[in-house]
């Protein structure tokens, strides 16, 4: 179990393994107590003909630098393979600015192949590689040095494995013509908005039940004082605030100190400091601002007239196609996906690319009524009317 803690080893492995037509990487960090993910371990493996290599890459060692993995990571002729990868590329988007490509994601793949929704790693290295893992050491504290054998061993199954599963997943792909549909679904991971949290942009994660334009301007200014001081710090934005105290703040609109101590839900350090001076300028800010300056409450959902009839024959015709194609539904359409179609929208997700091939067509017919369901043996299928 070869732990990599110099640049030079580490430019040597990645020189190898870019001669290679793949390479499988993981890694282990922690983000309990910080806004971004400390990254622990970096771990990389890479099989062909000529044989095979996994190694640990430890990015706390004095002195290493990661660029070597980075320029890997940016030549187009190695495919980069991760599992559920959003907070991998996270990490190294953030560290460097830099988001492995060509990109290839085993667990997007076996959703196309059938294997179900969001299905976990640990699943396919039972299914595909006919092993099991030893996760004792999943939840353990990866930034400790130095690591246990029982450590290492875990992290390194996280790519040996990943190996078979990528070449089975891949022929099956081939084998299938669904290549392509993997790689329209790697847009998402490949774009850098997706690993960008904006401050202006936070409010619209919190939850309310008041849709009053004073008041979701208070909401706005209150989250993207959250999300600054979140991050200039870096430490998680519950830390600062929670949702509840958020919205508490909005509605009882503090205007002092004072006001803040009477607060039910905020946290003690924040009825003080630099917290309660940012809090109440958040605050004066969203009160004064003028009216053609608040934000606009997205209404599109309170205006769409759902019929359920519909919505119930979509899900079925989803459940239909995903099993006569063999494809997880949830990869194919939301049920958002489904409430819209049924309220007369088209602009959704479910009516592009390979998704409309597979379920978006059919699905169009039967809310124009061309199509209808029927039972022939144990499937339901379409049948034009």
């Amino acid at each position: 179990m070869h732990t990599i803690t110099k640049t030079e080893d580490l430019a040597a492995f990645c020189a190898e393994a870019i001669k290679r037509p793949y390479v499988t990487v993981d890694t282990e960090f922690l983000r309990e107590r910080t806004y971004y993910s400390k990254l622990c371990l970096v771990q990389l493996a890479y099989q062909d003909e000529a044989g095979a290599d996994a190694v640990l890459v430890d990015p706390l060692a004095e002195g290493l630098s990661l660029e070597p993995l980075y320029d890997l990571f940016r030549d187009a002729g190695v495919v980069k393979v991760f599992h559920a990868a959003r907070q991998d590329l996270e990490i190294f988007f953030v560290d460097e600015g830099v988001i492995p490509a060509p990109l290839f994601d085993t667990q997007v793949a076996a959703m196309v192949c059938g294997f179900g929704d969001q299905v976990g790693y640990e699943t396919l290295v039972r299914k595909i590689a006919q092993s099991s893992l030893d996760k004792s050491s999943r939840f353990t504290d990866w930034s400790r040095r130095p690591l246990t054998d029982a450590q290492k061993t875990y992290a390194l199954a996280d790519v040996t494995h990943l190996r078979d599963i990528y070449e089975h997943l891949s022929a099956r792909l081939d084998k299938s013509g669904r290549k392509k549909w993997v790689t329209e679904e790697m847009a998402v991971l490949n774009d850098p908005a997706t690993y960008q949290a904006d401050p202006d942009t936070a409010w619209r994660r919190v939850k309310t039940r008041t849709n009053s334009g004073r008041f979701l301007a208070i909401v706005r200014e209150l989250a993207r004082f959250r999300e600054m001081h979140a991050q200039s710090r870096n430490i998680p934005r519950n830390r600062v605030f929670k949702d509840d105290a958020l919205v508490e703040l909005a509605s009882t609109k503090p205007q002092s100190e004072k006001d803040l101590g009477r607060s039910r839900l905020l946290l003690r350090e924040a009825r003080r400091g630099d917290i309660a001076e940012g809090i109440l300028t958040a605050i004066k800010t969203g009160v004064e601002l003028p009216n053609d300056a608040l934000p606009k409450p997205d209404k599109t959902r309170e205006k769409l007239q759902v019929n359920p009839a519909i919505a119930d024959m979509l899900r079925v015709l989803l459940k239909a196609k995903a099993d006569q194609e063999d494809v997880a539904q949830k990869l194919i359409a939301s049920s958002q996906d489904l409430d819209l179609l049924a309220a007369g929208e088209r602009q959704v997700p479910a009516l592009k690319g390979w998704r409309n091939e597979v379920f978006g067509r059919d699905a169009l017919r039967l809310c124009n009524g061309e199509i209808a369901l029927a039972v022939k043996g144990t499937k339901v299928i379409a049948v034009d009317r």
